[in-house]
């Protein structure tokens, strides 16, 4: 443990008494929003996002070293563990080494090395390599041994070959070294199968691709990985100008002969040892090389790929909730219809039903009026209208209504509904809606993330939400630990209303599974609404340590106690006393008091168990108690009139909703069904290395659109405003200029082609497109 929490102490630059002092409690069951918020003072106030990485690290190295303790026993059981070999195995601190050093000793099918060994050409085999002044004919002459079908000179020579090769290929100096010499200065070389150039025209981009293996960007090695998977491409790693000539010493054959201290100095096995160091590169090490290098590509790209879909995910759960404020649900539809629910203010369904707008049947005034009636009766205050299928035209029908009708004061606003259909489909949208029709189900889905996303997108598998980049691609176990990390992080960071909450909500609290959740809600139906964070022990399976674990994120509106509606934990409510009473105030009256409060100083409350940390915690909590970390809520305005690609002009400057950000740029909805992009080049005037500087999901922002491509549904935009359509704008990023050619955009429910940038912009607008489609 201690080599483990050094090891960590020292990578996120913190003592190694925090490290294991965190260690302990995650051992102990406790999660990290638990850890991070009410055990500051037992982590050295870790925050979330170390907490996370030594989690991450916690699990890799203890992975590390049970793979080290079944490598040590394996090589001791041979009875071939030496000193040092044990003191290089203790010291390997990646995989690949530990994996390197037990490649001698790794139980294997019988090799022809093996075989040769057998037949006693080990001894060919040392003779000639350690005095190569040696013919070796006439050496091998003297090992025929035709009962192991070794009956010429050729045979024993090969054999004596193949006992060298594996002997070099086997060393862990030499592969690490060749490992970090072809990473260093390997070229990925890719081109395209023949016969593929149109099947895979939205890789063309990488059809003759040459570039340095070690500054592949992730986006890119996805791609090109996804091409080689779909038969279209293929790579390989190559020196220099990327021209392999056969004839010539590969680099890495000098240096596999410079670590045996082989010479060609004219001597009569010179030639034969030189061709051993050749095979042994060409046969042995090179493919192997490659598959390690290309692994570490895929695996650090797909690395990047997953936190860029947790950052997207995150900013997405985290948007600003509209609030309880009754609201009309629009799933649009062309020929069955928009499906419409009825939703108040604590988000449950009053009323639904259908209209049909839009052809075939063309009912627009009627369709007009009963929305109307439906707005009048409940008191509409939003229209929440789905992005899909016939949203704008929806959207304009949205339109007239307000005009039609001024004195409803309505806002309407076009929300993302990526995943609707998955919940609705769902076994948790049957119990919740039982009697609604799945297509109403979406409806009722696409109202409420509108109210409050956080509440309604935690019943969606996160990989369902499609705000990922080749999210299909990368390892889906460490995707989904990874976006079930951020949904706890966010659930727990806003706050649950114990007296509201689904099942799935509170699953994400900490301290809780499903199971608990569902006992929570189920005392809540047969006892009516919780009073008391205390109540929370009378709920079956839920004892001491889950309640510590989980009580400080549920909160309880109007409850007995005023602080079960705050962050404060229930086991630092004599702290909150303590300070009003030595202030001769009540608890009630301390919150919401900033000028009281600000004058406090947290080193008088310290006692033996809250220090500093946790005393400002809990008076900035009773400033503003209760309070929602989200942004205000705000919404993007669609130009009216502009509906289509058809309707769009270069110059045009319009407002949309960031949908997805990636490493080379954001997607932007400007309400014509088809997202544009925004080339990072293109976020700002200066310089920027990720997008995430300059704009995160579900921003709104302005775009100025620089070019239109209607054949491949391509639409390029800036964020800067005084970029001109067609000329060569001055670039913000080195070397990347913002030429106003239009880039990859994502289609909804539809294909996109490969944007200029390379086509990893159009085979993630293809990934997106079909995770947008599958998920209505």
């Amino acid at each position: 443990m201690n080599s483990i929490s050094r090891r960590i102490a020292d990578e996120l630059g913190v003592r190694e008494q925090q490290v294991d002092a965190t260690v302990t409690l995650l051992d102990e069951g406790a999660t990290v929003p638990f850890i991070a918020r009410y055990r500051k003072e037992v982590t050295g106030s870790l925050d979330d996002s170390q907490l996370r990485t030594l989690e991450e690290r916690l699990r890799y190295l203890r992975e590390l070293e049970d793979r080290r303790g079944t490598i040590l026993n394996s090589i001791e059981e041979q009875g071939k563990l030496t000193d040092e070999l044990r003191a290089s195995i203790a010291a390997a601190d990646t995989k690949n080494r530990l994996e390197d050093l037990y490649l001698p000793f790794k139980p294997k099918r019988r090799t022809k090395a093996q075989i040769a060994r057998e037949a006693g050409l080990e001894p060919l085999a040392d003779t000639l390599f350690d005095d190569p002044s040696q013919d070796p004919e006439q050496v091998a002459a003297a090992y025929l041994n035709p009962e192991a079908k070794i009956d010429d000179t050729k045979a024993a020579l090969d054999g004596a070959r193949y006992i060298l090769m594996e002997r070099f290929a086997e060393d862990a100096e030499l592969l690490g070294s060749l490992r970090d010499f072809v990473w260093q200065q390997g070229q990925l070389k890719v081109t395209v199968v023949e016969g593929k150039e149109n099947e895979g025209a939205k890789f063309r981009d990488y059809f003759d691709h040459i570039e340095p293996l070690k500054k592949v960007p992730s986006h890119r090695a996805l791609a090109i990985l996804r091409g080689r998977n779909e038969g279209v491409l293929a790579y390989s790693l190559v020196m220099g100008d990327g021209e392999d000539d056969r004839r010539q010493p590969h680099p890495a054959e000098q240096r596999i002969a410079a670590h045996w201290n082989i010479r060609d100095n004219g001597r009569a096995a010179d030639k034969w040892l030189s061709d051993v160091v050749r095979w042994t590169w060409r046969v042995k090490l090179s493919t192997q090389i490659e598959t390690d290098l290309m692994a570490q590509v895929r695996e650090a790209a797909e690395t990047e790929a997953i936190n860029v879909f947790a950052a997207n995910l995150k900013d997405l759960l985290l948007l600003a909730p509209a609030g309880p404020r009754p609201t009309l649900g629009l799933d649009p539809g062309l020929r069955t219809g928009v499906k419409v629910a009825v939703i108040d203010g604590t988000g449950q369904v009053v009323d639904h039903g259908a209209i049909f707008p839009h052809a075939p049947r063309n009912n627009w005034d009627q369709s007009i009026a009963q929305m109307a009636a439906w707005c009048q009766k409940y008191k509409i205050e939003l229209v929440a209208i789905g992005n899909g299928t016939a949203s704008r035209e929806t959207e304009k029908l949205v339109g007239d209504l307000c005009k039609k009708h001024p004195e409803l004061k309505l806002a309407r606003i076009v929300v993302n509904e990526s995943g609707a259909s998955i919940y609705s489909a769902s076994e948790f949208a049957s119990r919740e809606l039982p009697d609604l029709d799945v297509t109403i189900r979406g409806a009722v889905s696409i109202a409420r993330r509108l109210q409050d996303p956080l509440a309604e997108l935690v019943k969606i598998e996160p990989k369902s939400i499609g705000v990922g980049q080749y999210q299909h691609d990368v390892s889906q176990v460490q995707l989904s630990r990874s976006l079930d990390a951020v949904v706890e992080d966010c659930v727990n960071g806003v706050g649950v209303d114990l007296n509201t909450a689904s099942v799935p909500l509170l699953t994400r609290v900490s301290g809780l599974n499903q199971s608990i959740a569902q006992n929570i809600v189920d005392f809540r139906n047969q006892n009516g609404k919780f009073t008391s964070r205390k109540q929370l022990l009378k709920v079956s399976r839920l004892g001491d340590r889950t309640f510590e674990q989980a009580a400080g994120f549920l909160r309880i509106a109007g409850g007995d106690n005023a602080l079960d509606r705050s962050s404060v934990h229930p086991e630092a409510y004599g702290v909150v006393e303590a300070i009003a009473k030595r202030n001769g105030k009540s608890v009630d009256s301390l919150l919401g008091d900033s000028a009281f409060l600000r004058s406090l100083k947290p080193e008088d409350y310290v006692t033996e168990q809250f220090g500093v940390p946790t005393i400002k915690d809990i008076i900035a909590e009773l400033e503003k108690p209760g309070r929602d970390p989200r942004p205000e809520f705000r919404f993007a305005h669609f130009e009216e009139g502009v509906e289509t690609l058809n309707d769009l002009k270069p110059g045009m400057v319009l407002e949309g909703s960031v949908t997805n950000v990636t490493n080379f740029g954001a997607f932007v909805d400007i309400g014509v069904h088809q997202d544009g992009l925004v080339h990072i080049s293109a976020l700002s005037h200066t310089f920027i290395k990720d997008p995430r500087e300059v704009v995160k999901a579900g921003d709104i922002v302005k775009v100025k659109v620089m070019e239109v491509d209607i054949p491949r549904k391509r639409i390029a935009l800036s964020m800067r405003m005084d970029d001109q359509p067609g000329a060569e704008n001055k670039p913000a990023r080195g070397g990347e200029r913002s030429s106003g050619k239009a880039a990859g955009s994502k289609a909804r429910g539809g294909q996109a082609q490969a944007a200029p940038q390379g086509a990893m912009a159009g085979a993630l607008a293809q990934a997106l497109a079909s995770a947008r489609k599958s998920g209505r």
